[in-house]
């Protein structure tokens, strides 16, 4: 472990951690994608809408574990390089048994408030059964979904991300072969879809689990190792609700789409539905070599390590930038025909692909922000990460979805992300003036 962190050449180093976490978010695309796919073949255009509908509640979860599974990893991986390694064990424990615990109280919650929260999610009279379906699946689910989140990111910490990309990549391979089982050959339509992401989460906690239990030397499972001190706890919230500040204003984006394109028809909100998951091509590649430098950076920080840690975020910035360029440029030219591997119809191929256009034209510089804020998360600078994780598709997206809205209508609201993604990118810049980080004054 320490000759990976300490002493590999950053290249190396960075893609040794970096790779497998992309391909396990490669294999994830893939899931999305084939869903997708299986769900627009019922050529239910509500149905499509449903689904979509119901989609941010998936992500709200992925949000939720990220709290415990990247704000553990960040705390974990500055405590290695600080070489306090029974504090991080500990650390790894506390987040393993609160990860679960939040997981139940979400459930709960969903259960109680699942007719408001369907009618938040912009849930219309065709498309109510859909999203209802679909949410109720998931919501029992919630658990496992979350809990899984822990271990994924912590395994990384110690070097294990070829373990961690075998549990996620096993989890969402079996995804990809229960969905049209369950969609179609069950007849269960959205709550096929949603029952085969539960049933993969299950299996895919499973094998993390093991791999923490047989392979981490440093890492623990025990309920006894989880007493931790309350500046650490606060550490772990500080960094890891930012972090999960960043799905959950992919639902929020999500649902206020929606919401304003509902009132151009279903066949609109389902067109955005695929091109956003279409766009996911670009998001899911540059957020796996981000997440994966996490621990490098971490672990830099926390030895004091400036040229090590300088290194990692400008070679970062240099893989993100030079990939989503080129898929940019592919998506950007051949946008109709990848909308027209999901669903044929004239008006959706037309709608969705200028919906993917728009969104692909500015995941360049949403690939920079990415960096910068898990460079923040990384350092422990709760601020800046929680400005640029609530701002992107928060804040700034939702004054300028509204703005666009009001003065563009239709193109106002399909073109809001790429002007909040050039704001935020000008914030990000200004954040990391102010909190560059001057090792000699430590």
């Amino acid at each position: 472990m320490d000759n990976l962190f300490e002493n590999m050449s950053i290249k190396r180093a960075y893609f040794t951690l970096a790779l497998p976490v992309v391909l396990s978010m490669a294999v994830t695309l893939v899931y999305n994608l084939v869903d997708t796919f299986f769900v627009s073949k019922t050529g239910n255009p509500n149905l499509v809408a449903g689904g979509s509908q119901g989609a941010p509640i998936f992500t709200l979860m992925i949000a939720l574990g990220d709290i415990f599974g990247l704000g553990g990893s960040s705390l974990i991986s500055r405590l290695f390089g600080e070489h306090k390694d029974k504090i991080a064990r500990n650390v790894s424990g506390y987040c393993f048994y609160y990860s679960i615990a939040c997981g139940l109280i979400v459930t709960l919650l969903l259960f109680v408030f699942q007719t408001p929260i369907l009618h938040l999610l912009g849930a219309s009279p065709a498309t109510w059964k859909y999203a209802r379906e679909y949410y109720l699946v998931i919501a029992g689910g919630s658990t496992f979904i979350i809990f899984s989140l822990s271990p994924n990111n912590i395994l990384r910490t110690e070097g294990l991300a070829i373990q961690s990309m075998i549990g996620s990549m096993a989890g969402t391979i079996i995804n990809i072969f229960l969905n049209p089982i369950f969609i179609f050959t069950c007849g269960l339509g959205a709550a096929g879809s949603a029952l085969a992401t539960v049933t993969s989460s299950v299996i895919a906690d499973v094998i993390l689990v093991y791999y923490l239990r047989t392979k981490s030397k440093k890492l623990t499972t025990s309920i006894h190792e989880t007493k931790i001190s309350g500046r650490l706890q606060l550490q772990i919230y500080a960094i890891g609700i930012p972090a999960s500040i960043t799905n959950i204003m992919v639902s929020f984006a999500t649902a206020l789409t929606n919401r304003y394109l509902i009132s151009y028809g279903a066949s609109s909100v389902a067109a955005m539905g695929i091109a956003m998951k279409a766009n996911s091509i670009i998001v899911m590649i540059m957020v796996g070599f981000a997440f994966g430098a996490q621990p490098l950076i971490g672990y830099a920080y926390g030895a004091k390590n400036q040229k090590r840690f300088y290194e990692t975020i400008h070679f970062d910035l240099f893989v993100i930038s030079a990939l989503n360029i080129v898929l940019t440029i592919v998506l950007l030219i051949f946008a109709p025909n990848v909308i027209r591997l999901f669903m044929s119809d004239p008006t959706i191929v037309h709608e969705g692909g200028l919906m993917l256009r728009w969104l692909s034209l500015t995941t360049t510089l949403a690939g920079i922000i990415l960096v910068f804020t898990t460079a923040f998360q990384s350092m422990g600078k709760a601020a800046p990460a929680f400005w640029l994780s609530f701002s992107r598709q928060g804040l700034i997206f939702g004054f300028s979805i509204a703005i666009l809205a009001h003065f563009f209508g239709y193109t106002g609201i399909i073109a809001a992300q790429a002007c909040s993604d050039v704001l935020t990118l000008i914030l990000s810049l200004i954040f990391y003036k102010i909190y560059e980080p001057h090792f000699n004054q430590k």
